[in-house]
């Protein structure tokens, strides 16, 4: 029985006092919530002061990206271990934003997944299509090939290091637009995901990898995207900065 994942990527939003007042809200907006994971993250500047508000809560906190080396004369980065210091569970690979203004590769997208692993950090990695190549009907193509190189690429991953991953579908023309894919739409995508990792890795080591949905996740349609068989959850932007909204998405109703 996979848990439902609920990650909130604030991306380059709100100061320290910002990122403080919008946790003690959520801490007791979701308090008595334990059948869903909750995660948030904030920026790197936010990481430290946000760790000990988060102590003793259900809510467990990530990083928007790293660097894969572990040290050394990478001006601007920051590795797996020091996100571990910092407290970090969870860390997001593979953006689509990270991928068109960063110009990351699948090869980078792969150094990080398994740098992350190596320190004992639960990897989201991102895969999805533009609007051009859903147009061009190449959804699964993409899709495929981001997963294939994220996970089996110069590096392969090891049978047992993908339990704890998490594949977020956002498909780029659903990222900010208000725009999502519908409910339809996404679970046509994950269940092409789950059986490509069964294709992949073993059954049993497959069956477990959550794929949540991530594109203008709102209140308003959460609960018919978690209604999916194979929705495990959702990567939320912009409802995420509203404790009121995210918390709402967090308390999502199966229909």
């Amino acid at each position: 029985m996979r848990i439902p994942l609920i990650a909130g990527n604030w991306k380059m939003n709100n100061l320290i006092h910002q990122g403080v007042e919008l946790v003690l809200k959520l801490r007791e907006l979701t308090k008595g919530v334990n059948e869903v994971e909750i995660v948030v993250a904030p920026p790197f500047t936010s990481l430290y002061h946000l760790k000990f508000l988060l102590a003793g809560s259900p809510i467990k906190l990530a990083a928007q990206n790293l660097f894969w080396e572990k040290s050394g004369a990478y001006t601007g980065e920051v590795s797996a271990g020091m996100l571990k210091d910092v407290g970090c569970e969870y860390v997001i690979i593979g953006h689509s934003e990270r991928r068109q203004y960063f110009h990351e590769t699948e090869d980078a997208v792969n150094k990080k997944l398994l740098a992350a692993i190596g320190a004992g950090i639960k990897p989201i990695v991102c895969v999805g299509e533009t609007l051009e190549e859903r147009e061009s009907g190449k959804t699964l193509e993409i899709v495929k090939f981001h997963v294939e190189k994220a996970l089996t690429g110069k590096t392969g991953l090891a049978q047992g290091a993908i339990k704890d991953l998490t594949i977020a579908y956002e498909p780029v023309w659903a990222i900010g637009t208000g725009v999502n894919a519908t409910p339809e739409e996404a679970e046509e995508v994950h269940n092409y995901i789950r059986e490509l990792l069964f294709e992949l890795f073993e059954t049993n080591h497959a069956k477990d990898v959550r794929i949540i949905y991530g594109g203008s996740v709102k209140p308003s349609n959460i609960d018919s995207l978690m209604a999916q068989p194979n929705i495990d959850g959702a990567l939320v932007g912009g409802a995420c900065l509203k404790a009121e909204d995210f918390a709402r998405i967090v308390k999502f109703q199966r229909a």
